[in-house]
């Protein structure tokens, strides 16, 4: 069954236990906070009614023959990882350059325990690989919407999970029996977690034999008793006007406690297995640095079409400093695309014949988008100049008093009226000087993992023994 956005809307009064600004949200379909986020990401049930869209958001289920989303095919080939770049950019671009971060995280958390679980099976004998395919076929048919519940809270970092003074500084597994396990901890920064369908749990570091009550993986529905989640709190807006981005489109993060929460056997993907949490946790983030490639780039299109319009509207788009500063961003923006495509093109084929992205390339792209991320925003800062930030609201442009001042002396070049400066001005201070904009600073660097991470698995994927050998080869060194 392919939803809509009302099918989807209405699958959220489930009973969740939400909290935001310190209450408890008894219909998050209601809550205004909340629901500017459920009507962001109903945008990607409703973008298959486009007929130029449909192809490449629908495809046949291999496996019922029932019509279910793209994002739930498992990929074989690089030409499958490309059409999962395409999805991932278009749906961005048609929901405001913001990701709807419906379904994407979900499956890449699927496409890693496909993987890994394989092996898991290949080893232990377990049956592990069979659930999670029978849970994607599953969230496929119903067409839900998933979270990925990946981090830890972690306390002390120089420890280990078993080594903390507080046992549930990771999720950890404190009973189990023949139906099951049940887990009491949290994870944060839980994207979307207060209004998906379901959460899929993935542990976040390389275990040891010690840790392993903490190596657990499973999905369930987000409103399973024990389960709560306290959503962050969304910055406020004056309206479409003034914050023409951030008013409609916005994502959550949350932190996700799991209180004695049970989990059935058959949504279990990884109990104890602790040698197999390390490489699970890898795979999940190549897959996940992936998707962070994907929707960036129509976001760093959104940059070069505000810099090269605000621009225009000043008189200067054609000065020499200002060309080079959008040449900058164009080259930020196609570095971004370049990965993806490569990443995907030159992709591992897992044992069991799943095609996954090149991991180095995957962290190199990350890494350049995070760490230039802010040299590309002061760029556009730059060119537009400091009316983005001084450039008065939409009442004072409506205000008999203030409006007849403001037309005579906030144009642009001739041809551009106040009103048409000041709209790009506000989308440009939406995504560089506001509330909206320091989070995705933040969540540029740390989303999908920080640059430290990216440094790490750059320097462990390198082959650096193999340029060592080229230049001991050079100098006859022995």
């Amino acid at each position: 069954m392919i939803r809509d956005a009302k099918q989807y809307i209405e699958s959220l009064r489930d009973g969740r236990e939400v909290y935001m600004y310190g209450e408890r949200v008894e219909d998050v379909t209601t809550h205004p906070s909340l629901r500017k986020a459920i009507d962001h990401g109903a945008l990607d049930y409703e973008l298959q009614k486009k007929s130029e869209l449909r192809d490449l958001l629908i495809i046949r289920s291999p496996t019922t023959g029932a019509q279910i989303r793209r994002y739930f095919q498992i990929p074989r080939d690089s030409e499958d990882l490309l059409k999962r770049q395409e999805l991932i950019e278009t749906t961005t671009r048609h929901s405001g350059a913001v990701i709807p971060f419906m379904k994407e995280i979900g499956t890449d958390a699927l496409n890693a325990l496909a993987v890994i679980t394989y092996l898991v099976d290949k080893k232990y004998g377990t049956n592990y690989y069979e659930r999670v395919q029978k849970y994607r076929e599953y969230l496929a048919e119903n067409d839900l919407t998933i979270a990925g519940a990946v981090t830890d809270a972690k306390g002390d970092r120089s420890l280990r999970p078993h080594e903390q003074h507080m046992p549930y500084y990771y999720l950890k597994v404190v009973d189990r029996n023949t139906e099951g396990v049940v887990v009491k901890g949290c994870k944060l920064h839980t994207t979307s977690a207060p209004i998906a369908n379901e959460v899929i749990v993935l542990p976040t570091r390389a275990m040891t034999e010690k840790d392993k009550d903490y190596c657990i993986a499973f999905g369930i529905p987000v409103n399973t008793p024990g389960i709560k989640i306290i959503s962050r709190a969304e910055p406020a807006n004056l309206g479409s006007f003034d914050h023409p981005l951030s008013s409609r489109h916005v994502t959550l993060e949350a932190m996700t406690i799991f209180e004695n929460v049970f989990v059935p056997e058959e949504r279990i993907f990884l109990d104890g297995e602790w040698e197999f949490a390390g490489p699970l946790a890898n795979l999940f983030a190549t897959w996940h640095r992936f998707t962070g490639i994907c929707y960036k780039y129509p976001f760093a299109e959104l940059m070069i079409g505000a810099a090269a319009l605000v621009s225009d509207c000043n008189g200067i788009l054609h000065a020499t400093h200002i060309r080079e500063k959008i040449t900058e961003l164009i080259i930020y923006a196609v570095c971004i695309k370049t990965f993806g495509q490569e990443a995907a093109r030159q992709c591992v084929i897992s044992e069991n014949g799943i095609a996954f992205p090149n991991p180095l390339l995957c962290n190199v792209g990350k890494y350049l988008f995070a760490n230039n991320y802010h040299m590309a925003m002061k760029l556009l800062q730059e060119i537009a100049g400091g009316l983005v930030v001084t450039a008065p609201t939409e009442a004072d442009c409506k205000n008999p008093a203030t409006k007849e001042f403001i037309e005579r002396y906030l144009g642009g070049r001739k041809g551009v009226d106040a009103t048409t400066r000041i709209k790009v001005m506000k989308l440009i201070r939406d995504i560089g000087a506001s509330g909206f904009a320091g989070e995705w600073y933040v969540g540029t660097l740390h989303g999908e993992g920080s640059i430290q991470a990216q440094r790490i698995s750059i320097f462990r994927d390198f082959d650096v023994q193999k340029c060592v050998t080229y230049v001991k080869d050079l100098l006859g060194i022995p």
